[in-house]
């Protein structure tokens, strides 16, 4: 489902307005007549999947509402290059000022969605999920926890606030990982998930032995995923992280495991080349 308008309106403002400074667009201003109107395209360069039309969409029609956006190809679309995503129509110059903002967004987030879909696709056969982590841009974690599920992948947690995930740091600070995984549940309430991170299957029989709603196994072979797997035998969900890539994400998904969480999905993913061609 689309995010609502309010969520994406304010990302969307604060970039206009970091665009455009305090003098506006001072270049097409000058070049482009106040009253032309003119068709644009928003075009792929290369294969993907599109995320991200609301945001661009909304770009151009917070510079000038007259402009108009008629959608070939919405969210999730797979995309060939040379594909129409969407026609724009309109004040010229509100084009051109709202392009480089809009492709900005278009880009980076079809780019979270591609890489998505690449990684559910070398998956597929297999029960686990593709899943995201808290390694977001800062400002952006909505949307891009949007593309990501835009690509075919789950959302894992939004924030420090809607569940308990305790890491290696959180169990050397407390002491252990009884003292952890007591405080913890003592501390929230009785509707909060805990997750807990463990790097060695020693640690992992003594989470079991506590009581978890989930076990992240971090950095573990797939040989090891598989034996932490069969350890926790459905009394806990498993979670498989650590440097993943669409080359060994199969091997890993193999193992049994039911979510593989991916970091670089979000922070360091590779932009979707997307273009705003002029049609006259």
């Amino acid at each position: 489902m689309p995010l609502p308008s309010v969520i994406i309106e304010p990302l969307v403002r604060a970039a206009l307005l970091e665009d455009l400074g305090r003098a506006g667009d001072i270049t097409t201003d000058a070049i482009v007549p106040a009253g032309l109107v003119a068709e644009t395209a928003l075009v792929a360069r290369q294969a993907g999947v599109v995320a991200g039309l609301d945001l661009a969409a909304m770009a151009f029609r917070l510079i000038d509402p007259a402009i108009v956006v008629e959608v070939a190809r919405p969210d999730g679309s797979r995309l060939a290059p040379g594909d129409v995503i969407a026609t724009l129509r309109g004040p010229a110059r509100g084009l051109l000022t709202a392009e480089r903002t809009a492709l900005n967004f278009l880009c980076h987030l079809s780019g979270i969605a591609s890489a998505t879909a690449a990684v559910v696709a070398a998956v597929r056969g297999h029960r686990a999920r593709i899943t995201c982590t808290r390694k977001t841009m800062p400002g952006l974690r909505a949307v891009e926890k949007y593309a990501l599920r835009v690509g075919g992948g789950s959302n894992h947690r939004f924030g420090l606030d809607d569940a308990v995930l305790i890491k290696d740091n959180h169990v050397a600070i407390a002491g252990g990982v009884r003292a952890a995984l007591e405080r913890a549940r003592a501390g929230v309430g009785h509707l909060v998930k805990i997750e807990l991170e463990v790097d060695t299957l020693a640690q992992l029989e003594e989470a079991l032995a506590l009581g978890v709603d989930a076990v992240l196994l971090d950095n573990m072979t797939p040989a090891q995923l598989a034996e932490a797997v069969a350890m926790v035998g459905g009394r806990a969900i498993t979670e498989a992280s650590g440097r993943i890539t669409p080359a060994t994400a199969p091997a890993v998904a193999a193992s049994g495991v039911d979510l593989i969480s991916i970091g670089w999905l979000t922070h360091s993913v590779a932009v979707l080349d997307i273009g705003l061609d002029y049609r006259g």
